[in-house]
C-alpha cells in the first residue's frame, strides 16, 4: 500500500518539485495552498496522469483555529485511500521578506514567525496523532541560517529556530521511531521572495559564483533531495540539518 505525505505550500516552487519526485517514488500527495487553487489543480492532474493519487487542500497556516478542520478533512482523504494513518509531514509553507534589521517592522516580524515557526509548531501537533509510528517529518529551513546576506535577519532567525525545533521533536519523537530533519535549501530559482534570484540575472550570476558547482539551485534538485530524504533507505538518519545548495559559501 502507498505511503501518504502532506506537503505544506505544494502549488508552486519547492513544494511543487516536491510533490511530483515523491509521487514518482509511488507516494500518495497531499499538498496544500493558500491562494493558488488553479496551481495546485495542476499539480495534483500532472500526478493523477501518471496513474499517482493527489489532492489538494486549502490551509493558511497562519489561520491556526482551522487547524482541527483541516485535520479532519486529512483523516477522511487518507480513509479514502485505504489508510489509516499519514506517513509523511513536509513543512514548507513559507514566504519571504527582504528588509534590513533597522527597517524591519513588527508586523513582519509576526507574520514571519506565525509562517515559519509557530505554523510549523503548532500543525505538527495536530498532525502527530495521525502520523504513522516509524514515519518521517521533514522541516524546510534555509542556507541563510548558516550564511547572512544583508535583509535576511528577520526570515534567517525563523529558520534558525525551526532548526533547533527540529532537533528537539527528533529526540521527543525518537521513542515512536520517527525521524526528524530539517532540509536547508540555499539559492532556488523559483517565484519565491518575488522571484529576484530567477528573474536579477546580476544577483543569479553572483549568488552562482559562491557555490563550487558553479550555479543556482533549480526546485528540482531540492524535490529529488526531499524524495531521498523521504526514501526507506534514509530512515536512520535523524536530528540533522541536510543543507541543499550546490556547496554555497564554503
Amino acid at each position: 500500500m502507498n505511503k501518504t505525505a502532506l506537503i505544506t505550500g505544494g502549488s508552486r516552487g519547492l513544494g511543487r518539485s516536491m510533490a511530483l519526485h515523491l509521487s514518482d517514488q509511488g507516494r500518495n500527495v497531499i499538498i496544500t495552498y493558500v491562494k493558488n487553487e488553479q496551481d495546485a489543480n495542476e499539480v495534483v492532474e500532472l500526478i493523477r496522469k501518471k496513474k499517482g493519487q493527489a489532492i489538494a487542500l486549502r490551509l493558511d497556516v497562519t489561520n491556526f483555529s482551522s487547524y482541527e478542520n483541516f485535520v479532519n478533512q486529512v483523516n477522511v482523504h487518507l480513509k479514502n485511500w485505504g489508510r489509516e494513518k499519514l506517513d509523511f509531514l513536509i513543512n514548507n509553507a513559507g514566504h519571504g521578506i527582504h528588509a534590513n534589521f533597522d527597517q524591519t517592522t513588527d508586523e513582519q516580524l509576526d507574520h514571519l514567525f506565525a509562517v515559519h515557526f509557530k505554523g510549523p509548531f503548532l500543525l505538527t501537533q495536530k498532525i502527530l496523532p495521525l502520523l504513522e509510528n516509524g514515519g518521517a517529518i521533514l522541516n524546510v529551513s534555509s542556507g541563510l541560517a548558516r550564511f547572512s546576506f544583508p535583509g535576511y535577519s528577520a526570515y534567517a532567525s525563523m529558520k534558525g529556530a525551526v532548526e533547533t525545533l527540529t532537533r528537539y521533536l527528533a529526540k521527543e519523537l525518537g521513542p515512536r521511531k520517527i525521524s526528524v530533519n530539517t532540509i536547508a535549501p540555499g539559492a532556488i530559482e523559483t517565484d519565491f521572495g518575488g522571484g529576484r534570484v530567477r528573474d536579477d540575472k546580476v544577483l543569479n550570476a553572483m549568488l552562482a559564483s559562491q557555490t563550487s558547482q558553479g550555479r543556482v539551485g533549480l526546485p528540482d534538485d531540492i524535490g529529488g533531495a526531499v524524495a531521498m530524504l523521504l526514501s526507506d533507505k534514509a530512515h536512520w538518519i535523524t536530528g540533522q540539518r541536510i543543507e541543499v545548495s550546490g556547496g554555497m559559501m564554503l
